[in-house]
């Protein structure tokens, strides 16, 4: 693995750093990540949905606070972490002891999530079953498992059985038969319409870049590289009161769940859970931003103007590094903005006291 503690001692600011890609062996091979940020404090861990990697949150992270790192990972899979061996089926809880191993990788007590789609719904059970070791989990555009009615839930078991067979089949056959090649504009379309036109075309490259390998027949194109497996994951199905405990488990870690405007995935199926969780978490915030389920891709600047204030109140700038005393000229741009922020605050609440007398 890449070394945790690369870059450190020269003389570049910890949120100026490169990204650091990183490593971390998993039994079955290894995860692959990228550091961005400051390396010096635990950082966010960023997860990915279905079928995508890394790089989804291309466009956000740059507009993310600065004092804290952040750090993405492909899940196995996907992007360019390893694939299962053959013959084992993905299923929602090997995600889940992605986290727990990432933190041990680390020795992270806590964790910071930051998740979209499948990831957020991961993120939710993994909050569930471990609150007082997640400390902020910022969900984007999902806030719970699936419900699936019991016919429906046998009709999605064997398709998936069926369709993973066929998978396992094509990964056995993968070294002597390589995969359909497309060119990139082709590649674009595909994940273009595959994401029922989520994904803006213009940034379908984003994700596209750790998903695909040139062909090595038709060296003009490309094919798909992520293992096709992962279509027919096995995931973590809820039945509503089963859901509805898991959320009253949640009860006082910072959660943040934003919406696209345009997306069907949080919906009235979702009520009961959001409902749950504003009455018993004093810290949960739900929030609805223009754009598709892909809205932090897609929709980055309408994203961070939401997340940002939520970061920095709940894990802020470490300011005992900073005299109290110190001249205004003096602090970083980030802990200007996170005083400035407390003094509104403190403002707001001063007037209401007024008010009130």
């Amino acid at each position: 693995m890449t070394s945790k503690s690369e870059g450190r001692g020269n003389a570049i600011e910890p949120h100026e750093q490169e990204p650091m890609d990183v490593r971390i062996d998993m039994p079955w091979g290894y995860v692959v990540g990228r550091w961005y940020g400051n390396r010096q404090v635990r950082p966010i861990l960023a997860l990915h949905g279905w079928l995508d990697n890394l790089g989804t949150w291309d466009k956000l992270l740059p507009l993310l606070p600065k004092h804290l790192g952040v750090l993405c990972i492909d899940l196995p899979g996907h992007g360019y972490s390893s694939k299962l061996p053959e013959g084992i089926a993905y299923h929602f809880v090997d995600y889940l002891c992605v986290i727990l191993r990432v933190m041990e990788e680390y020795g992270w007590q806590k964790v910071s999530l930051m998740a979209h789609s499948m990831s957020a719904m991961l993120c939710f059970i993994f909050a569930s079953l471990y609150p007082h070791r997640t400390d902020m989990l910022v969900s984007i555009d999902i806030v719970k498992t699936r419900y699936r009615k019991p016919a429906s839930q046998i009709d999605y078991l064997r398709t998936n059985i069926e369709g993973y067979m066929v998978e396992d089949e094509r990964f056995a056959n993968a070294k002597r038969q390589e995969p359909p090649a497309y060119t990139y504009p082709e590649l674009e379309q595909v994940l273009h319409k595959g994401s029922d036109y989520s994904v803006e075309l213009q940034n379908c490259r984003h994700i596209l870049e750790r998903n695909i390998s040139r062909s090595t027949k038709f060296p003009a194109k490309f094919f798909f590289s992520r293992d096709g497996r992962c279509k027919y994951y096995t995931e973590f199905h809820t039945s509503p009161p089963f859901a509805a405990e898991l959320a009253r488990t949640i009860k006082n870690v910072p959660y943040c769940v934003i919406k696209g405007s345009e997306s069907n995935f949080i919906d009235e199926q979702s009520d009961e859970v959001i409902g749950i969780l504003r009455e018993n978490n004093p810290h949960f915030e739900l929030h609805e931003v223009q754009g598709t389920h892909h809205v932090h891709l897609n929709n980055a600047e309408g994203v961070a103007a939401i997340i940002n204030p939520f970061i920095l109140h709940h894990r802020p700038p470490h300011l005992e590094n900073w005299t109290v005393d110190a001249a205004d000229e003096a602090l970083p741009e980030v802990v200007k903005e996170f005083k400035l922020a407390v003094e509104d605050s403190e403002n707001v609440k001063r007037r209401k006291r007024k008010s009130n007398l």
